[in-house]
């Protein structure tokens, strides 16, 4: 069936064709790789057939052997298109498709005295048309002779006494004949491939997967019985019409987003809502009932609760299908097929008056009987499948005095039960009871015939839910509810797919099936990333977690037998684990990432962990640069935890030396190299600083002994691992095994352009600062990522909030160490390629550390957005940004986006809970500026060559001037500016007159320069640095002090500093032309970007005074 329609193309392009070059018409004909195989199966399948008709040995078959050899001959040289007319083709085609027709009703040739006549006038008309239409003049004139002596010697008509018609009992070539009458004679495609690709590769996968090797599957009535849990918090149940139709600063909606991302869904859901709510305009989709099923078709699209319910649910209906064809009869079944056939696999959650459709598995319409059986279906499921989402914060949303927007999720919650029947919902319920609360887990679903939620069970806690992390205490008290022997956890961003439930069976029987020694204990299921459309960066993320979740945990589970538990779609053995402190470990801080953990305690008691390629489920990711980078911040601190824990020790004592290796490189020794690759950059620079500014550089390189050539040809090899090629290494890996080589290529080159290096060389630096300073100074914790699309720009202040140190301050100071070795290196004056090769990776790291954040922010180089963001960035410095979503004042005043100050106080909050030798290394780290200082303070003019250590000490005097001078100012800011303004001019005059008076002397009595000034900044502005970040170490000590409001006042100083050095470059870049629309182009889609273009142009030329149109629905 996929050769189905594929000759009649090539037929077309071959009549349609201009020249006579034969390989460049095969290469058109063989981009398609079926119409390619059709083309070759056809021109063999004909000479096959022609030798089973005619008899061997006689001169009609040598004549047709001749024919085809002669063009074999004509195809091997090339001279196809010179020898044949090849418009001819289409005749010769329909006397061969005329001919494999009557051949297959040769099982009436018997009763037909006639049949025999008939293919011998087809064979005869299908030779003159061989003869005289499709050969070239040329070829005829040659062989005419030859033809009239053959016919002479003939006594008959040609093919009258050579025919021996097949036996319609030869099943092998009765079938062959079809197979090729199929392909002769379809015009329409009969592949019936969906044009939408997430349907092409869900058909592909499970075709694919029922071939790879999994248990047979019991009945379903003695399968294992299992349970989902899902926990849930304050997510997105339903997108609401308000976030649906939001506007961004571009004028475009999340609503107008998906319909350009997922175009054919769109077209579909459209068509869908005609046939099925008589809709007549698109602008009505909002009337129907609420616009429900417009709030369920976004919400179906990204990472919502109803997506996952929605996914989960269909393990209850494929328990229902199962069921079904399990106890059904042949004629039941033949029923069953065409109920099946359509049966909507959306419908059962796609409006509230879909219940109806429940009934598609009854095998008679009515009656007892039907009913009965339905009954038995849903006991069946019931008693197998158990779903619980544990909603911790449910029944405070569903309270009377909660907020209108929490209120709106209890709402959507409890849609989502009236339309699940078999979805429970476990929340924490807190009563008052005298002086003291009481906490109870309660299990409650939606009663059907009362109409309303019911309670099932509740359980008396002994205190607060919540003692540790959040996430894995909500898990572990609604672990009482679940039922059964295994239990799936899912994350709320996750999907399930129908055809992969039907295998349910399959995978629960692997518990009963030794793998290696022993029975598994977590079975590790495939994930598939949807997110991958939705933008560039997302696509980056959707690439390198499938390369991890697929072919990784492959090769972790076997052979190398160290997987864990590393996301949420894995299957516990319920009862081992119930028996074996659960599921989750709940430890604050330490416990960060729970999932790792259930992985260790399982390897630790003697578990076996697998892994099973033939089941996935959908996996969402986050979306944008923000998000994505404090998903790594919380994943590295974690990992840097781990580092801490006294599981990663156990297991270290506990591993053979080669699991250990693997254990290692798979957990924490990920992210201790990244972190080695970062502090090896910073020692190779620093090291050609010291090395330049004391003069070893020059002095090495005049003497021949230390000649360097082969050494700077290979430093560029580190270019490699910044440059991300070696991060994405498994994801082109794992591309080539699914999708092929060149596509696996083609997909690299196309991020490649899409800037996917920078991505990955700011995600290393993520992950390098939070796992570093985790492991120093401890303090991770549970970072919200959030789910949504990312449309908006994001302001420069909260870009700089989120990077400022793990990436702004790291890079602006490679920067400046990379000016400071081109000014004093003697590499760069010897040779400037030798410079390139040295510094070149730096750039780019430090580079893509700056304005990484930028690229991948929408509307990152808009000028009027710049202008914005610097003065929010101004207020923010100044501690006069207003928030308005924090309408509680404790918030408000705590909210660090809000305040410069408040920010700053909690970015350095990890100090003061450090250790000693947190407190030693992060003093130790920054001496380095003060060595800075040491080697530029000699190469000043004003040093006059002079290499005694006393310019040195003069340099610190110069700084403690510097100091007392602004002490000075703010003091007398403190104390004058509001009162006696006068006199705080006064002194800042003086002061002003004072260092001019300075400066003059300085100029005329000594050999200071003005390019002196310049160096001063680069020697003694990360000298203060240094002294801020040693002093802040000592925080807890001196916060009280007066000494401390100098030091908050400084840093802001340096933070504004630093904050326009970052935005300097934006400006700059948002002053090339198209700079902003390339932009554009690397993150989102074409569809969108003209869409996006469409809709400014009407923004424009719309009158002021008109109200706004809703263009999309």
């Amino acid at each position: 069936m996929l050769l189905a329609n594929e000759l009649s193309i090539a037929l077309q392009q071959i009549k349609n064709w201009q020249g006579d070059d034969d390989r460049r018409l095969w290469r058109k004909i063989a981009k398609s790789e079926y119409r390619r195989c059709a083309v070759i199966e056809c021109f063999e399948s004909s000479r096959h057939v022609m030798q089973r008709i005619l008899r061997e040995g006689s001169a009609e078959l040598r004549r047709i052997e001749k024919i085809f050899s002669r063009i074999q001959s004509s195809l091997n040289a090339g001279s196809f298109l010179k020898d044949y007319k090849v418009s001819s083709l289409i005749r010769v085609h329909e006397w061969i498709l005329e001919l494999v027709m009557m051949l297959l009703m040769v099982e009436k040739s018997k009763h037909d005295e006639g049949f025999h006549a008939r293919v011998v006038e087809i064979l005869q008309s299908l030779s003159e048309v061989v003869d005289r239409d499709l050969r070239s003049e040329s070829q005829q004139t040659g062989e005419e002779s030859t033809s009239r002596g053959n016919l002479s010697r003939m006594k008959e008509l040609p093919f009258t006494a050579a025919i021996v018609l097949p036996d319609f009992r030869d099943t092998a070539f009765m079938r062959q004949l079809r197979r090729f009458y199929t392909i002769l004679s379809t015009k329409d495609t009969m592949r019936d491939i969906p044009k939408n690709c997430e349907a092409r590769r869900r058909i592909a996968f499970f075709c694919n997967s029922l071939f790879m090797n999994m248990p047979s599957a019991p009945p379903v009535e003695r399968m294992l019985g299992f349970s989902v849990l899902t926990p849930y918090y304050e997510e997105e149940v339903l997108y609401s019409k308000a976030n649906l139709k939001a506007k961004t600063e571009d004028g475009s909606s999340v609503l107008y987003y998906l319909q350009t991302i997922f175009p054919d869904d769109w077209t579909n859901f459209i068509e869908r809502m005609i046939r099925e709510k008589g809709l007549t305009n698109v602008q009505d989709l909002w009337d129907l009932d609420g616009g429900i099923d417009l709030r369920l078709w976004a919400s179906y699209r990204g990472q919502t609760l109803a997506r996952t319910v929605r996914g989960m649910m269909y393990y209850h209906k494929a328990m229902k299908v199962l069921s079904y064809l399990d106890s059904a009869s042949p004629i039941e079944l033949q029923e069953g097929r065409e109920l099946l056939a359509s049966m909507n696999l959306e419908g059962n959650t796609a409006s509230p008056g879909s219940s109806s459709r429940d009934h598609i598995l009854n095998r008679t319409r009515s009656g007892v009987s039907g009913v009965y059986k339905e009954a038995q279906q849903n006991a069946i499921a019931n008693m197998k499948f158990t779903y619980v989402v544990t909603c911790q914060l449910y029944g405070e949303h569903k309270a009377i005095d909660s907020k209108p927007e929490k209120k709106r999720l209890a709402d959507d919650i409890l849609f989502l039960m009236r339309n699940n029947k078999a979805l429970r919902i476990a929340y924490v319920d807190r009563v008052k009871a005298g002086g003291a609360d009481d906490f109870y887990s309660v299990l409650v679903k939606y009663d059907s015939l009362l109409e309303r939620e019911v309670e099932i069970y509740r359980i008396k806690l002994p205190g607060p839910m919540k003692l540790g992390e959040g996430k894995p205490e909500n898990q572990n008290h609604a672990l009482i509810f679940t039922r059964g022997d295994a239990l799936q956890t899912i994350d709320m961003n996750q999907d399930n797919y129908f055809e992969e439930a039907l295998k349910a069976r399959n995978l629960l029987q692997e518990f009963t099936v030794r793998h290696g020694l022993r029975k598994p204990q977590i079975l590790g299921v495939r994930e598939h990333v949807f997110t991958g459309t939705v933008s560039s960066v997302a696509s980056f993320m959707s690439g390198q977690e499938t390369s991890f979740v697929t072919m990784g945990q492959r090769v972790l589970a076997n052979p190398l037998k160290v997987r864990m538990h590393y996301g949420h779609p894995d299957v516990f053995d319920r009862l081992w684990f119930l028996q074996r402190g659960g599921i989750s470990k709940a430890s604050s801080k330490i416990n960060v990432s729970e999932d790792i953990y259930a992985g260790f305690n399982c390897t630790l008691r003697g578990g076996n962990v697998t892994h099973h390629e033939y089941i996935q489920a959908g996996k969402g990711r986050d979306l944008g640069l923000s998000q994505i980078a404090v998903f790594e911040s919380k994943v590295a601190s974690g990992n840097g935890e781990q580092v801490l824990s006294r599981d990663v020790y156990r297991l270290g004592h506990r591993l053979d030396f080669f699991r250990m290796l693997s254990f290692y490189y798979t957990t924490v020794g990920f992210f201790i190299s990244n972190l080695m690759v970062v502090l090896t950059v910073y020692a190779f620079l620093w090291g050609r600083v010291y090395l330049a500014l004391s003069g070893l550089e020059s002095s090495v390189l005049t003497q021949s002994a230390f000649a360097n050539t082969a050494l700077t040809a290979s430093l560029n090899q580190q270019f490699l691992v910044q440059l991300g090629i070696l991060t994405a290494l498994p994801m082109i890996l794992q591309n080539s095994l699914e999708q092929g080589f060149y596509s696996s290529l083609w997909d690299f080159i196309i991020m490649q352009l899409q800037l996917a290096s920078v991505f990955f060389t700011f995600s290393l630096g993520t992950r390098a600062h939070y796992f570093g300073r985790t492991v120093l100074h401890g303090g991770a914790g549970y970072r919200a990522t959030g789910r949504g699309f990312v449309l908006h720009h994001e302001k420069f202040c909260d870009t700089y909030i989120l990077f400022s140190r793990s990436h702004f301050v790291k890079g602006v100071e490679l920067i400046v160490l990379l000016v400071i070795y081109q000014a004093f290196g003697a590499v760069g004056a010897v040779s400037t390629t030798a410079y390139v090769l040295i510094t070149i990776s730096t750039w780019f790291l430090a580079l893509s550390w700056v304005l990484g954040p930028f690229l991948f922010n929408p509307l990152g180089f808009d000028q009027l957005k710049l202008s914005q963001d610097i003065d929010d960035f101004w207020n923010w410095i100044w501690d006069k940004r207003e928030c308005a979503e924090d309408r509680d004042w404790e918030k408000y005043r705590a909210n660090p986006q809000r305040s410069w100050k408040v920010w700053w106080s909690k970015e350095y909050e990890h100090l003061n809970h450090t250790g000693l030798w947190g407190m030693i290394f992060e003093i130790v780290l920054n001496l380095r500026f003060l060595f800075l200082q040491y080697g530029i303070v000699y190469h000043l003019n004003i040093a006059g060559g002079q290499k005694s250590i006393f310019v040195y000490i003069f340099s610190w005097l110069y700084m403690a001037v510097i100091t007392g001078t602004y002490v000075i100012v703010l003091i007398a800011a403190r104390k004058l500016s509001v009162k006696k303004h006068v006199y705080y001019r006064l002194v800042q005059a003086t002061i002003a007159v004072v260092v001019v008076v300075v400066l003059i002397v300085l100029a005329t009595r000594t050999s200071f320069q003005i390019i002196d000034t310049i160096l001063s900044v680069f020697a003694f502005l990360p000298t203060g640095w240094a002294l801020l970040s040693i002093v802040v170490v000592f925080r807890r000590f001196i916060e009280h002090t007066p000494v401390w409001e100098i030091v908050v006042s400084v840093a802001r100083l340096y933070e504004l500093f630093l904050g326009i050095l970052v935005f300097i470059p934006l400006l700059v870049l948002s002053w090339i032309p198209g700079f902003q629309d390339m932009q554009n182009r690397i993150l989102f889609s074409t569809a969108y970007i003209s869409g996006i273009n469409i809709t400014r142009l009407f923004e424009e030329k719309k009158p002021r005074n008109q109200p706004e149109s809703n263009k999309t629905v």
